[in-house]
């Protein structure tokens, strides 16, 4: 997904498009932007730079089926979707993108700046191209140190603290119809 204001070249975000759009006919190209007048040079770019490219049936598919420019209000619009959409790579050309940076809550990787485009992400820069798709960027992370890290949760529990959840544990565990569980709390209290 690309976030582009009038700052942004056509050419290079038709580009990232295109770069999309040729991984296969369900891959999705979106370009969210405030400029009409982009907007109608990176369609006529995409068009352009298609007729170039040796898998062009099956960005033609991806274009005609999962793939669309966007017109937003502004670039608070164009993030508020994106952050809604969560994608697994969110491209940034726009004439301050360390500004937006912040304000991005939910995507797999984001490349920053016109120089950052996603196909160096695929083949090159970064800690891993595993990434988070359809959308689970809203809950998970890319494949990091952190994944090759076992965690080992501790719990003390004090008697006041005993006291006070004691009572509601015990109702869960009844609710559940686990009596050895309820049991084993209110031996306990």
């Amino acid at each position: 997904l690309l976030i582009a204001d009038n700052s942004a070249a056509p050419a290079l975000v038709a580009a990232d498009l295109l770069a999309q759009a040729e991984h296969d006919v369900l891959a999705s190209a979106l370009l969210l932007t405030p400029s009409r007048a982009l907007a109608d040079q990176v369609a006529a770019e995409v068009e352009t730079q298609l007729a170039a490219l040796p898998r062009q049936p099956i960005v033609e598919g991806s274009l005609a089926r999962g793939s669309a420019i966007v017109l937003t209000a502004d670039l608070d619009e164009a993030l508020a979707l994106a952050n809604d959409y969560a994608p697994e790579h969110l491209c940034l050309l726009v004439e301050d993108p360390w500004a937006l940076v912040p304000k991005v809550e939910h995507a797999g990787g984001v490349f920053v700046g016109e120089t950052a485009c996603e196909a160096l992400g695929d083949y090159i820069v970064g800690p891993s191209h595993i990434m988070p798709t359809n959308r689970t960027a809203r809950f998970s992370s890319p494949v990091n140190v952190r994944d090759f890290q076992k965690i080992i949760s501790l719990f003390g529990v004090g008697p006041n603290t005993l006291r006070e959840t004691g009572p509601t544990a015990i109702r869960l565990a009844e609710a559940e119809g686990l009596q050895g569980h309820a049991a084993a709390i209110r031996k306990r209290l």
